[in-house]
């Protein structure tokens, strides 16, 4: 992976447990923060809709993994690793993401 961070936005652009989507690259990636400060990047591509809109879904648990619910079929993402808790044969991948000097960053890939 490359060392090349790009900056996307403030961190008060995100409003907590929600997500937004960044272009990185010519490849579309949802930003999520959750309500307790944690930041993860996936692929904003949802696999079961064909469509762009993870940025969209729902952020929340199931057990103890963090997911996110897609907006179009409700699958959910774990936000650490990529992985679809409905169809495990299904993973998006996940992006290195930082916060520094009230910025977040995002590692491009």
């Amino acid at each position: 992976m490359s060392e090349n961070w790009i900056e996307v936005c403030s961190l008060d652009d995100i409003v907590p447990d929600t997500g937004v989507c960044a272009l990185i690259e010519d490849k579309q990636v949802a930003l999520f923060k959750t309500r307790t400060g944690e930041l993860f990047a996936i692929d904003n591509f949802d696999p079961f809709s064909k469509a762009n809109v993870l940025s969209r879904g729902i952020v929340g648990s199931l057990g103890d993994k963090l997911v996110v619910a897609s907006p179009v079929y409700k699958q959910h993402f774990c936000l650490a690793t990529g992985e679809c808790l409905e169809d495990e044969s299904v993973k998006l991948n996940v992006y290195p993401v930082k916060a520094a000097n009230d910025k977040i960053a995002v590692q491009a890939g």
